[in-house]
């Protein structure tokens, strides 16, 4: 490394931890940021040093990345009171591997270069084992400089690394992804639904669906959950329920419509409703058995 870059890291939960540890292991030096102090306990015995604020970290660190949950955690920590935008250095670069709205992305970024900071929206997929292995898939927009210059760091997080476009473009990426996955979901739900309505045993019905055209790694992963009532906590619900809201706000402005997502969509808001909030996704399930 003919450089080596101070990393901040805001936000050290399911996500941000082993994206932490992954970066430490490989030789960066890290200052983290959490507003509990348990999850970086283990970080700080592997080296990571702690700062009080995400204004504080941001005044001795080259690259400032987040991962928070939703538009309004991104924007309060670049740019509340005491906010990444209060001290960053120009010339830094922040990288946001939360998953936000595209709008929100771009106007985080457009305020960001006002100070001579280039941002990168860089969302990720591949869960929290992807996270722990250093394998995600990470979908990037922003300048092609600002992407080439977080390669080394990017490169320690995931092994997929896909320069999607302009500012927001990676967010573009995810709502895309995203909607793949929930629209899946939702028929896969209906799928063991209609076999249980017929007197067939749904788990025979994932055996064989898996084997064909059908086949997948969602399918593998949330069939087994689906079939087995299994609804603990993988991909809670809510963040689907989130993404979901993301890429119908962002068909609106892009005017197309996307009938599947906002069927969807109500599937998973009658999950939130029912209190299904922290339950894995795979419980919409249930949801679809009800409205027989």
């Amino acid at each position: 490394m003919s450089e080596v870059l101070r990393i901040g890291v805001i936000g050290v939960g399911v996500m941000g931890r082993p994206m932490a540890l992954n970066l430490l292991r490989a030789g960066f030096p890290v200052a983290v940021y959490a507003r509990r102090a348990a999850p970086v306990e283990s970080l700080v015995a592997e080296g990571a040093q702690v700062f009080a604020s995400p204004a504080a970290l941001a005044a001795v660190c080259d690259v400032v990345i987040t991962v928070v949950t939703a538009d309004a955690d991104v924007e309060q920590v670049l740019f509340g009171p005491i906010g990444v935008g209060t001290t960053i250095r120009p010339g830094s670069l922040v990288i946001d591997h939360s998953t936000i709205s595209p709008a929100t992305a771009r106007r985080c970024a457009l305020r960001l270069a006002g100070q001579s900071v280039q941002m990168l929206d860089a969302p990720v997929s591949g869960g929290e084992a992807g996270a722990i292995a250093g394998t995600l898939s990470i979908m990037v927009g922003g300048a092609v400089d600002a992407f080439e210059r977080a390669r080394p760091v990017l490169s320690v997080i995931g092994k997929t690394l896909v320069h999607v476009g302009d500012r927001g473009a990676g967010q573009i990426a995810k709502a895309a992804n995203q909607l793949a996955i929930c629209v899946t979901l939702q028929g896969m739900a209906e799928a063991f639904c209609l076999a249980q309505a017929s007197g067939v045993d749904p788990a025979r019905v994932l055996e064989a669906v898996r084997q064909g055209p059908a086949a997948s790694r969602i399918l593998d992963v949330m069939g087994p959950k689906m079939v087995n009532g299994d609804s603990s906590a993988g991909v809670e619900s809510r963040l689907h329920w989130k993404d979901l809201r993301i890429v119908l706000e962002a068909a609106r402005r892009a005017g197309v419509a996307l009938p599947a997502a906002a069927i969807a969509t109500q599937t998973f808001s009658a999950l939130q409703k029912s209190g299904g909030e922290r339950l894995d996704s795979s419980a919409i399930v249930e949801v679809v058995r009800r409205s027989r």
